[in-house]
């Protein structure tokens, strides 16, 4: 079994957004990725998507984007990013996921010699534009990376999808790389920058954790085999 991760797929079938607006790399954006991934991916294989699944505000509007992930070969695990507004509860999206799909939500998911943990994240203190607004989601979002990690039992190892990348633009890491340290964290994958931003990605095997940045853009379209 291989484990795959691609994030910000950004998709919008319900009410089409053109990506390409973000750039000529975008251009048919979501083609290349299925492309890609139909070559490289197996139906024995997991594939995880940290965040910005679809641009649908309700969860009604983003089934059509899960149902066209769901065509795609291999299980897929899900977790929200900061434009997911159509993410709800996890009774309602387990009633209406179809089989091959699955999500993290304050719990871990067991896709066989691995564990996947994980949470939204959030922009970091210290930024100028950081508002006491932000703090409570900040501390809400470590609480949930906390739940996340100490649900799983202590058998296998690691993984954390997180959608904001868990260092400050210095490199200093987070209190969301304090938790993964916690919790003997092996791998994280991370996404969420885009354009200029991705020049300052910061990635690597730290702290005894390999971070991955994971976007879909950053990855030119193409799913990142990890394991």
């Amino acid at each position: 079994m291989g484990i795959f991760a691609i994030s910000d797929l950004h998709l919008s079938k319900a009410n089409p957004k053109p990506m390409d607006i973000f750039g000529a790399n975008w251009e048919n954006h979501w083609d290349k990725i299925k492309n890609d991934w139909c070559m490289n991916v197996q139906e024995s294989d997991t594939v995880l998507i940290p965040g910005d699944i679809s641009w649908a505000i309700t969860l009604d509007d983003a089934m059509a984007d899960i149902m066209d992930i769901d065509r795609l070969p291999g299980r897929k695990v899900l977790s929200r990013g900061n434009h997911d507004y159509w993410w709800s509860s996890a009774s309602k999206m387990k009633k209406v996921f179809p089989e091959s799909i699955c999500f993290v939500q304050n719990n871990f998911v067991d896709i066989g010699d691995w564990y996947v943990s994980g949470t939204r994240g959030w922009n970091l203190p210290g930024d100028e534009r950081f508002t006491d607004e932000d703090m409570k989601i900040y501390k809400r979002e470590l609480m949930r990376l906390e739940l996340s990690l100490s649900s799983a039992p202590d058998t296998k190892p690691i993984i954390v999808m997180i959608h904001y990348p868990p260092f400050y633009e210095n490199g200093e890491p987070s209190k969301f790389v304090d938790i993964m340290k916690k919790y003997n964290v092996k791998h994280c994958v991370f996404g969420h920058l885009h354009g200029d931003s991705l020049k300052r990605v910061i990635e690597g095997e730290m702290y005894g954790i390999r971070f991955t940045m994971v976007s879909c853009d950053y990855l030119d379209f193409k799913v990142k085999k990890i394991y």
